[in-house]
């Protein structure tokens, strides 16, 4: 090897130890923060330095379905430990979920979250805890505690699955079950597809771990229920399905679980990709796309096309989302065709770490070495906070938001650190094992299913014997990566004139305009009218692709809040709806079927609150809300948004006052902005002038004018020049 050989490979290691050991440092201010801070509590709180229990923060919505009181990260977190090669701290860990977490609590969970991130956590620690037990030097103590407690969880969460259909509700309570008429849920009808369909993975490895075949069973069903329910001319299903009856609810297709089945793959190809983007389609008639905006979601599918050897266009969409991360810093939670932001909240998500890690994993190329370290410095400049690391809460402004979630510690720094490390420097050889949707490990000698493909036979990599082989694809040839990602080098504009991209679908539903088009956010507002407020307090709202056009015409109301405020599942209280505008809190479901619900319960407006803790219209640009991918033209009522700032102003009038009249408009008709407003107010008399006006005589009646320019009316004394009075006041 000649001298230069030699000082290419010492900066190449040089390169692997920095980051690694950055890595580890990341990963140590993290997951020190959330045991010096939060422990026991679900999800450590950076920018509060606390811990975040259930019942004590403000309700963020279907966000807290995963929290359950069961030290959440710290389960996340386990086998993440041993692949880092802390040993030390996996066994202090292990020690203290034996300890402390109790699964038996009175509180309402998401199905899906704990099945992949509890559940899964349990079952990847066990794995763990057993591997090292049995290499002789650690874990003698171990007697498969944590697969008891997987076990146990798995049987609180299978009440679940007890619908017709075999389709499992999408909550649970983790002492009453579903039915139980303590257990404060068992109302839904709808799920999400993969929320059905990716039970698979855990339940199955919980029932080959411990020999009771129950779990898979069940799991098993719901997803041959899911690919029977598909549309048999295009191999594609919906998003969201009743989980009663089958029928599909939302019928617009995306990148979902059934990727086992090579035919659903085929038209997820067929219909669905179009490199380099991924966009959903109608089920039935899928040459249709039903968005013109892509979810950051995405980002796992580049990975999950490698594994199958499919590499072409999991380069090619890999190298989409590069760009999108170099224009805004990080993945926006969605962005149109345009690459625009949609949502620009981003929460740490590692699914774009998971893609690079899997590229460079398959082709050798150096490439996917720049990105993972383009995440790494992003994450260290932009969210790293003294106790830990923040979300952001809109990656135009950059602002943080107050939330780590489990995911973070259970996936990010896993991908990170794999793919700045060699095979000898892991505890194990991480070819025998496979990674589930929260990137926890369980051994591939669980399935006994899938033989590997012919013509594939060798041991040396995970890869040698993906379908196709990447060996025959990436003949240690990276630059062809390259010649393809070349395609895309400037996708987004940054690095030269921005140039569209030619996008060839025809957009339905709640998209109206052409991908080419920005549409401008008419800003709205809710004006409290009624006494105290007097027009005084006014919120920044959003305003809805879908409804009532409020640009037309003002809209103004008495509201109520409706029941169930998550407004997916009944209305309780229809009765207390009719005529009034209705509250909703954001999440769980689609704005347009909270909107139908209650406007067929008689609602004639809905006001939607983010359930995001701490957004608001000061730091968030404002977004239209759409609707669903069908039709909204049965959506007749007027409907805005607020954020979770201005939805608290609103939310506590009303627990002061109980019943508040407001005004839904365009902010620009702000009452008493422009122009003189009449406003009507309703005095209450006192038993006197009552008398007095019973008996025929003259009553005062008074009539406010908001002068033009003026906002507010003072309500302690208002000055002459403010009021005028329509008849003469007697005086006494």
């Amino acid at each position: 090897m000649g001298r230069s050989s030699l000082l290419c490979l010492a900066f190449g290691l040089r390169f692997f130890f920095f980051f690694r050991d950055q890595i580890l440092e990341m990963f140590d201010h993290a997951y020190g923060s959330y045991m010096k801070y939060a422990y026991p509590a679900d999800e450590l709180m950076p920018l509060s330095c606390r811990g975040r229990v259930r019942g004590l923060e403000p309700n963020r919505g279907d966000v807290d379905d995963s929290l359950g009181k069961f030290s959440l990260t710290l389960i996340d977190t386990l086998d993440t430990l041993v692949l880092l090669n802390k040993f030390d701290e996996f066994e202090e860990a292990v020690k203290k979920t034996m300890r402390d977490v109790r699964l038996d609590n009175d509180v309402v969970v998401s199905v899906f979250e704990t099945n992949i991130r509890v559940l899964g956590g349990l079952l990847g620690a066990h794995v763990m805890a057993d591997h090292l037990r049995q290499r002789g030097d650690r874990m003698q103590w171990y007697r498969d505690e944590l697969l008891h407690m997987a076990k146990d969880l798995g049987y609180r969460l299978l009440p679940a699955f007890n619908t017709t259909s075999g389709l499992p509700y999408p909550r649970v309570n983790l002492r009453y079950g579903v039915l139980n008429p303590l257990s404060r849920t068992g109302t839904e009808s709808d799920t999400c597809t993969a929320c059905a369909g990716t039970m698979i993975l855990e339940f199955a490895a919980l029932s080959r771990l411990s020999g009771d075949s129950v779990f898979e069973d069940h799991a098993r069903k719901a997803m041959d229920v899911l690919w029977e329910k598909r549309q048999r001319g295009s191999d594609l299903v919906g998003t969201v399905i009743n989980i009663h009856n089958g029928d599909w609810v939302r019928r617009d297709s995306g990148v979902v679980v059934h990727l086992v089945y090579f035919n659903h793959y085929i038209a997820i190809m067929k219909y669905i990709s179009q490199p380099p983007l991924l966009l959903s389609v109608h089920m039935h008639n899928p040459t249709v796309s039903v968005r013109s905006w892509m979810d950051s979601l995405l980002a796992f599918f580049p990975g999950l096309q490698v594994l199958r050897g499919d590499l072409k266009p999991a380069i090619e969409t890999h190298e989409m989302l590069y760009q999108v991360t170099k224009q805004h810093k990080f993945l926006p939670e969605a962005f149109t065709t345009e690459f625009r932001v949609h949502w620009g909240q981003h929460p740490l998500r590692p699914e774009f770490a998971e893609s690079t890690y899997f590229l460079y994993k398959a082709t050798g190329d150096p490439y996917y070495l720049k990105v993972g370290q383009s995440i790494v410095e992003k994450l260290n400049a932009h969210t790293r906070v003294p106790c830990g690391f923040a979300a952001v809460q809109d990656v135009r402004t950059g602002t943080h938001e107050d939330r780590m979630d489990s995911f973070f510690l259970a996936e990010m720094f896993k991908y990170l650190y794999l793919l700045f490390s060699e095979k000898s420097q892991l505890p194990f050889d991480i070819d025998d094992y496979v990674f589930t949707t929260e990137a926890h490990l369980l051994p591939v000698s669980l399935s006994t299913t899938r033989p590997p493909c012919l013509g594939n036979h060798t041991e040396d990599d995970l890869f040698t014997y993906s379908c196709p082989s990447t060996q025959t694809l990436f003949p240690n040839n990276p630059s062809f990566a390259k010649s393809i990602r070349d395609g895309y080098k400037y996708l987004t504009g940054v690095g030269r004139a921005h140039h569209t991209l030619p996008v060839r679908v025809k957009l339905v539903a709640e998209v109206t305009q052409s991908p080419e088009e920005e549409e401008e956010v008419v800003p709205h507002i809710v004006q409290l009218i009624s006494p105290p407020f007097l027009g005084r307090t006014v919120l920044t709202a959003g305003p809805a692709k879908f409804g009532m056009d409020l640009t037309r015409q003002e809209h103004g109301v008495s509201q109520t809040v409706s029941e169930p405020y998550s407004a997916c599942g009944p209305i309780l209280n229809p009765e207390a709806l009719q005529g009034h505008v209705a509250v909703a809190l954001r999440g769980d479901c689609m704005f347009a079927a909270k909107a139908r619900r209650l406007q067929e319960a008689g609602a004639v407006g809905v006001i939607f609150i983010d359930h995001r803790e701490g957004s608001s219209s000061a730091e968030t640009p404002l977004f239209q809300m759409v609707g669903d991918g069908a039709t909204t033209d049965d959506i007749t009522v007027p409907l805005v948004f607020l954020f979770s700032q201005e939805g608290a102003v609103l939310t506590s009038a009303l627990q002061e006052h109980s019943n508040v009249d407001v005004l839904l408009l365009p902010k620009e008709r702000q009452m008493g902005r422009d122009r003189p407003e009449k406003l009507n107010i309703r005095l209450r008399l006192t038993k006197k002038e009552q008398e007095e006006e019973e008996e025929g005589k003259d009553a005062s009646t008074f009539q406010l004018l908001l002068e033009p320019g003026d906002g507010m009316i003072d309500e302690r004394t208002p000055p002459a020049d403010h009021c005028a009075a329509s008849e003469e006041v007697r005086q006494p």
